[in-house]
């Protein structure tokens, strides 16, 4: 009985000569947590947090990894990048094994690749149209999705200053010119690019209804590029963000004066109460979630 269910299960194909098995994928199973409004004593409205397991297809999954560059104009920003990838190496690792689409995202970089197997597939996926208008106005090299009003209040840091945190006040001249090297990009199956048509046109074409997005800046870029949170909601994505495989550009001595990791976790609650759920990596890889070493809450 065992091995007759098993035949009905698996599904054979010939191939140049060669049987092929192929059989269903182990499903993604996520831990997401997420914020909703409701009625507290005083009769003002407040936030109440909750936890639901999700189940997802690997086929029609995909993992964003935002601006994760090889270098930062804030000495602090790069060295939290670095200190960040090889933990992010292993969960995209995990997810790609497990047949997730792998999308490379390193805005105003993805010229560096420009005659790869990777950013040709992107480039040459076929065309569909996307079920809202895409983000035109520009900012810092990219398509930008700005703050919808009704639906957002403003962040809850102070990011004026763009950010650094460094003892000594880091020149803003960026200095990117590429992926990390640390994270992996398999030619044989991931996609590169920063462009919003792009990858509505890939998500079409592999049908992808799910996204995790990580990498940085989740005050700005995750949140703010044409591949971000607001537009991958926006274009009717199911969106998680991986709370502990990203960070902030946020100065602790601006509003509201707390330390650096703690305006991050201000920035996700944000993210949990206005945009999409978050999950951690354990959901990828097991352990524990990633913790900075200057993290000493």
């Amino acid at each position: 009985m065992a091995r007759l269910t098993r035949m009905l299960l698996v599904a054979a194909t010939v191939v140049m000569g060669e049987a092929v098995i192929a059989e269903e994928p182990k499903m993604l199973e996520l831990h997401v947590r997420s914020q909703a409004k409701a009625a507290v004593a005083s009769g003002t409205a407040g936030f109440t947090t909750s936890e639901r397991n999700v189940t997802w297809d690997p086929r029609h999954t995909a993992v964003v990894i935002c601006d994760m560059w090889d270098d930062h104009w804030c000495k602090g920003a790069a060295e939290r990048v670095v200190e960040m990838a090889p933990v992010m190496e292993k969960a995209v690792a995990a997810a790609r094994q497990r047949g997730v689409l792998i999308v490379h995202a390193p805005s105003t970089c993805v010229a560096f690749y420009e005659n790869t197997p990777a950013r040709r597939r992107a480039r040459e996926a076929p065309a569909a149209t996307p079920r809202v208008s895409l983000a035109t106005a520009e900012r810092w090299g990219t398509a930008w999705c700005w703050p919808e009003k009704g639906r957002e209040p403003a962040l809850p840091i102070d990011d004026t200053d763009m950010g650094c945190d460094c003892r000594v006040k880091c020149e803003i001249k960026p200095p990117w010119t590429r992926q990390i090297a640390t994270l992996t990009i398999d030619q044989d199956r991931d996609v590169i690019t920063d462009n919003g048509q792009e990858l509505v046109n890939l998500f079409a074409a592999r049908q992808i209804e799910h996204v995790m997005i990580m990498g940085v800046h989740l005050n700005m870029c995750v949140l703010g590029r044409p591949f971000g949170i607001r537009q991958l909601t926006r274009l009717g994505q199911d969106v998680v963000l991986v709370r502990d495989l990203t960070d902030t550009m946020y100065n602790s001595q601006m509003r509201p004066q707390v330390d650096h990791f703690t305006g991050t976790d201000l920035v996700v609650d944000h993210v949990e109460k206005y945009w999409c759920p978050t999950i951690t990596s354990v959901d990828l890889v097991g352990g524990k979630p990633f913790r900075f070493a200057a993290d000493r809450r």
